[in-house]
């Protein structure tokens, strides 16, 4: 077989764009794919590619290129997102809307195009990029991007079983605390009710701080091409010790006792 093709959306920076040159090192044509493509830096060995995963023609016009290009696409590894940060209460169903076209939808409308060659290849790979948010209810002030998280696990499931039949592996990768820039580059709901500034500002604190001290985003990387190449990957990839951990304990802990640790863990002890 030739080098297999890969196009990473969300490629220019951050996770996105240590797993395009990992791929690119590794014997892979890589593509990766971003807004702005013109501002991001040169990855060696792959080529950059407009795209908005929220907008149709633009998935389509990027999908088409790669073929065009490439004649095939092998892999399909799903990770544009951000993080909306609020509370709840505060976040406008607009905002969860934009929340969810990008993190989940955008994820949809990605595979949907890739399915169909790959389906007469009777061959590929789909790698969605999910987060601890997506395991645990957590962090506090990010629910509604928590919950786009849970909703992309659960159809990410689903989707894996439905394509098996065509040799097609489906993956998640859910990395914990990583020093991406992500929560730098948040979108922060624009209502903001004092009743919860205390509590916010010490959560989101937190996140910030956590991130810090995270490793860095191409420790990512290996866990994407370790399921790239490997014909039975498992469904959920934790990277990060955080992650392994803190899932652990949700699922060991009664939920009385594991609300206090996230409230610890997150500097909102005094929060009733």
């Amino acid at each position: 077989m030739k080098q297999p093709v890969a196009l990473v959306t969300g490629g220019s920076s951050g996770i996105g764009q240590g797993i395009a040159r990992l791929l690119a090192r590794n014997n892979f044509t890589v593509f990766a794919a971003s807004r702005n493509p013109g501002k991001a830096d040169e990855i060696a060995g792959a080529e950059l590619l407009p795209l908005d995963v929220t907008v149709d023609d633009s998935a389509s016009a990027c999908i088409d290129a790669v073929l065009a290009r490439a004649g095939r696409l092998d892999a399909l590894v799903n990770n544009a997102g951000y993080i909306l940060q609020g509370a709840v209460e505060e976040t406008s169903m607009e905002e969860a809307r934009v929340q969810f076209e990008t993190n989940l939808f955008g994820v949809m409308r990605m595979v949907r195009l890739v399915l169909p060659s790959m389906r007469r290849q009777r061959s590929g790979a789909i790698v969605n990029m999910s987060s601890l948010a997506g395991l645990v209810p957590g962090p506090p002030f990010c629910g509604v991007y928590s919950a786009s998280k849970h909703a992309l696990e659960a159809y990410t499931a689903h989707l894996r079983r439905e394509v098996r039949p065509f040799n097609i592996r489906v993956a998640l990768v859910e990395p914990g605390s990583i020093r991406t820039g992500l929560t730098a580059n948040r979108v922060d709901a624009a209502q903001r009710l004092p009743e919860y500034d205390a509590w916010r500002r010490a959560a989101l604190g937190a996140l910030a701080e956590l991130e810090a001290k995270g490793p860095e985003p191409d420790r990512v990387a290996p866990t994407v091409l370790a399921i790239l190449t490997n014909p039975t990957p498992r469904l959920r990839n934790r990277v990060g010790r955080d992650a392994a951990l803190v899932s652990r304990l949700h699922t060991l802990l009664p939920e009385p006792l594991f609300e206090r640790s996230l409230k610890k863990i997150f500097h909102i002890e005094n929060m009733p």
